[in-house]
């Protein structure tokens, strides 16, 4: 009976830390997708209202893409 509760104990311990650090890596890559999505719009921005030209705007996407 001792062994069988320790043996859960590790099991569920080993898939909540899984499924902790799961969500932690997926977080982090849709944050740095917004980040990303959020500074291409302000760049679009920014050429629309004529703060920069084509050629600085087409540099600067590529850097970002």
């Amino acid at each position: 009976m001792m062994f069988g509760g320790m043996f859960l104990f590790w099991i569920l311990l080993i898939v909540g830390a899984g499924w902790f650090f799961k969500n932690t890596v997926e977080q982090r890559q849709q944050n740095s997708s917004r980040q990303s999505e959020d500074a291409l719009s302000i760049l679009r921005n920014r050429y629309a209202k004529g703060e920069i030209s084509k050629e600085e705007f087409d540099e600067r996407k590529t850097a970002l893409v």
